[in-house]
């Protein structure tokens, strides 16, 4: 079997309009990596986050080592917008195919002084196929609601969030929903590729 191996970590978020800042992660591999809602599924962290897990059954793609998905610290910057995390990733997958090429979740949540939380912004990206080290940013959306619910969510906190991790990663979900940007998710990956020469592709 051919073997993928992603080392690296997500850096930290920008641009968001809280503070005190938290990432939920989670890399979707094989079916699940579409969007599909009968292969993903949410693991509980923090009293009401979900983390994005994806489960592919029957898929080509198997975890040898590593996690699937995870929860940085809460960071809150004392200068600039920037939250760093510098959280590592380490994990490793062996393949049958190419198909359901791996993808990285993420979640951006906001913790209150009272330690409430609220999501500010999702978002995906792609593994890089080349192999070598990537400088990525992932942009993040959000759902956004009518006048009323944004003046609450301005005045007490919180905001719409989706029922479930696949609406994020669907296009076809993605476009009933009224959004709108968030900040961005910098990520730094490095990407080692293993025996897919056997399998005729050119690394």
């Amino acid at each position: 079997m051919a073997e993928l191996h992603l080392i690296g970590q997500i850096v930290g978020g920008s641009g968001f309009e809280q503070r005190r800042l938290f990432c939920t992660w989670g890399l979707h591999a094989g079916e699940g990596a579409h969007g599909t809602r009968g292969g993903t599924r949410g693991v509980t962290g923090v009293t009401g986050v979900t983390t994005p897990l994806a489960v592919s059954p029957g898929g080509a793609w198997k975890l040898l080592s590593g996690l699937r998905s995870g929860q940085t610290q809460v960071d809150e910057p004392q200068a600039g917008d920037v939250a760093f995390w510098c959280h590592p990733l380490d994990v490793h997958f062996a393949t049958k195919g190419l198909q359901g090429w791996p993808q990285l979740h993420v979640q951006v949540w906001h913790q209150d002084g009272f330690g409430r939380v609220s999501v500010l912004g999702y978002g995906f990206c792609h593994v890089p196929a080349a192999p070598g080290c990537h400088a990525l940013s992932c942009v993040t959306w959000r759902p956004r609601g009518p006048w009323r619910e944004r003046l609450r969510q301005r005045l007490l906190g919180g905001g719409p969030q989706l029922r479930g991790p696949p609406e994020a990663a669907g296009a076809s979900e993605r476009f009933r929903l009224h959004t709108e940007a968030a900040g961005t998710v910098h990520l730094q990956l490095g990407v080692l590729l293993r025996h897919f020469g056997r399998f005729g592709v050119e690394c």
